[in-house]
């Protein structure tokens, strides 16, 4: 169980959490795919990536606030409701551009209300010295959607290189409503952080970012967080380059999140037997060099290493930032502290994405890899003298 939920809501909150993943990552490749159909130019796919982070960008505070001040399952019941309608709209109306961009958006809003939710959750019901091992559950929980997710379009896909994507909406549509039903299996009791933020301190995000090292932290995980979407979206554009089908490609996406799955088992009592700051070090580096080593031709069994290595040291950071700003924030802002996390990585979904899809034109997929290494690697140097042990 997680904190003080019972069985039943710490179970419904891990399907939670494990069916966003899946839907978002079955969506998000399948509007890639499509995007391709419709023959879009490459470096259009990073702004496409990017239109997931822009009103989850405008929201994230003020969902932050409205967790802290209605509940948890209110605000992930809302989520759930949007991804399901931005699921059918693709499904009935996703044949152009704009309506991808539009669906995109829509899944990102309603992605981060259902995050937000679960996050606050966790934060709100367990004990500081679990809240590693409780982040980890959580997020093992989300990396089981993540693989399920491409897992789908490889059975959807077949061997065919581009998959039906009409099939795989109908399915995205289906799991939303799951996902939608899922949410009222948790006890309305979870809602623990509405009741604090009526009687706790009050604050504002420009308190918490005042917080030695907090800036530098958030840095780390939006750059994660971002090199994980392009991924998501690139892998598919890399296998297409090198002629894999679209059952090796959803493969090798599953293959990644299962490794960042495996990462979060145990991770509180790795956390506590090496410090937060030197296993973070560590994943970051792993990180930087599978990316860069990703962008090299090689045949297809190395390339499925190279996406293990690239989950595990993926699959770390999330965990870890989450549970350090749970950890700092005070009682009845927790749920303003992850929306204010989530709010820097929705910066860098969109700015990272962006920028690495105009310096990379020309180099194709490969060079996207390659800058995302250099995008990583360079999270490391902003890590010098912050303490995330405390």
């Amino acid at each position: 169980m997680i904190g003080e939920l019972g069985r039943r809501s710490s179970t419904a909150l891990l399907i939670h959490s494990a069916l966003i993943q899946a839907v978002t990552f079955l969506v998000r490749p399948a509007t890639t795919y499509r995007a391709l159909e419709l023959d879009v130019p490459g470096f259009a796919l990073g702004l496409l990536a990017a239109s997931y982070a822009v009103f989850p960008l405008l929201l994230a505070l003020p969902i932050g606030g409205l967790v802290d001040r209605l509940g948890e399952r209110r605000l992930m019941a809302i989520g759930a409701a949007v991804v399901l309608g931005c699921s059918a709209f693709l499904l009935l109306w996703g044949t152009s551009v704009p309506a991808l961009v539009a669906g995109t958006a829509l899944l990102g809003a309603g992605q981060l209300a259902c995050v937000v939710g679960q996050q606050a959750v966790v934060a709100n019901n367990a004990a500081a010295s679990r809240l590693d091992s409780a982040f980890g559950y959580l997020t093992f929980a989300a990396s089981l959607g993540q693989a399920l997710g491409p897992l789908a379009i490889s059975l959807v896909g077949g061997a065919a290189v581009r998959p039906n994507t009409q099939a795989i909406f109908l399915l995205a549509t289906a799991m939303s409503l799951v996902l939608f039903l899922a949410t009222f299996v948790i006890s309305s009791k979870v809602s623990r952080g509405s009741r604090a933020a009526k009687g706790g301190p009050k604050g504002s995000a420009a308190a918490l970012l005042r917080t030695p090292g907090v800036v530098r932290a958030l840095a780390t995980s939006a750059t994660v967080l971002a090199v994980v979407d392009l991924t998501v979206v690139y892998v598919p554009a890399l296998g297409a380059e090198r002629g894999l089908t679209a059952a090796t490609v959803g493969l090798m996406l599953t293959v990644r999140a299962l490794f960042s799955m495996l990462s979060r088992l145990g991770l509180g009592s790795v956390s506590r037997r090496l410090g937060r700051m030197k296993l973070l070090i560590i994943s970051l580096a792993i990180s930087t060099v599978s990316l860069g080593v990703a962008a090299i031709p090689m045949p297809e069994w190395l390339l499925f290493v190279v996406m293990a290595f690239l989950g595990l040291g993926l699959g770390i950071g999330q965990p870890l930032t989450m549970s350090w700003l749970s950890a700092q924030a005070p009682e009845g802002q927790r749920g303003r502290a992850l929306a204010l996390r989530l709010a820097g990585n929705r910066v860098g979904q969109v700015v990272l994405p962006s920028v690495i899809g105009v310096v990379a034109v020309g180099l194709g997929a490969a060079g996207v890899f390659l800058a995302s290494a250099v995008a990583v690697g360079g999270t490391m140097l902003l890590l010098r003298g912050v303490r995330l042990d405390d």
